[in-house]
């Protein structure tokens, strides 16, 4: 495959493009890419689930979600394929991060370069609205037959359930707290990143070959059959806040942006900075976690082993990088 032409020509040389995309840009473009093929298939499953099966005849009726265990599982092992697959298409370039809570979380402790952070945050935000774009361009007429259905108009808002689609919301028993959807939120992305850096760890029992996007794609279900239920295991600000703000000026307005809804026995008010703030601290958490309990044991062991001097690798992937939900 390496005598495949490359599509774009080179500027001035081949090796002043080569060196661009080569850099940070080409981590970008990979970072955004993984994030699109992450929401399209992970908000795409949970379109099937909430509008298109409903709304095609293929349930009890045209609102009808969620009639039984089922249905959970079909959106927590479509996630863990949308993570499996985003890890495999952007892995080998920027180690397909595609979650700002990871990047933030390796680069307190993994060594990754703080300049880098803020621009991968960027291209994953950017990559999961342009994800969210797509899964409503394919799904659009389904959502709209589910809102006429349900007499539920986006404008009003009160569209949650076709909102859902997009991005997360607290469960109705919290009563409109925020404080237990953000420790939600923090222990789902403590555990994500606790598996991440342990399945990568070649000092542990790593895995071999390329199935470590599959074992990722594995945490992301186990946390949602475990922990989903709470507040709808975002883990991932990009992957909530991207398809959040596309959302809002699609038209589901205030239950996107600030995140506030209404309803008998059910409210919630500016919820869009639990599923950001809750993973950023979670994941950071995770990883000190991991080093505390495990990691600094098994760095012990090594050098008593191998009496080397200096850190010992712990990652074979690019720039010490990880991967995610």
């Amino acid at each position: 495959m390496s005598d495949i032409t490359p599509l774009r020509p080179p500027l001035r040389g081949e090796g002043r493009r080569v060196g661009r995309i080569g850099g940070l840009y080409g981590e970008l473009l990979s970072e955004f890419i993984g994030c699109v093929v992450l929401i399209s298939f992970g908000d795409g499953v949970v379109a099937m689930a909430v509008a298109a099966l409903p709304g095609s005849g293929r349930t009890a009726g045209p609102t009808v979600i969620f009639n039984a265990a089922g249905d959970w599982l079909l959106i927590t092992w479509g996630w863990a394929l949308a993570v499996a697959f985003a890890v495999w298409v952007a892995g080998g370039v920027s180690g397909a991060h595609i979650n700002p809570a990871v990047t933030l979380a390796f680069a307190v402790r993994r060594k990754f370069a703080w300049s880098k952070v803020g621009p991968y945050m960027a291209a994953q935000v950017a990559g999961c609205f342009v994800g969210a774009a797509l899964v409503f361009l394919v799904y659009h007429n389904a959502i709209d037959a589910f809102n006429l259905a349900a007499k539920t108009p986006k404008s009003g808002g009160n569209a949650l359930a076709t909102y859902s689609i997009f991005a997360t919301f607290p469960a109705s028993y919290f009563h409109g707290a925020l404080i237990w959807p953000l420790i939600d939120q923090i222990v789902g992305t403590m555990f994500l990143l606790m598996f991440v850096v342990a399945v990568i760890d070649v000092r542990n029992a790593a895995v071999q070959s390329n199935m470590t996007p599959l074992i990722i794609g594995f945490a992301v279900a186990a946390i949602g059959m475990s922990y989903g239920a709470n507040a709808g295991y975002a883990i991932n600000p990009a992957r909530d806040f991207g398809p959040r703000l596309f959302a809002y000026f699609a038209g589901w307005g205030k239950v996107a942006l600030p995140g506030t809804y209404s309803a008998p026995g059910f409210t919630f008010s500016s919820y869009f900075w639990v599923p950001i703030v809750g993973p950023l601290i979670g994941g950071v958490l995770g990883v000190i976690i991991y080093d505390l309990f495990v990691g600094d044991v098994l760095h012990a062991r090594l050098k008593m082993a191998e009496e080397v001097s200096g850190p010992i690798a712990e990652s074979r992937l690019p720039q010490d990088s990880g991967t995610s939900a």
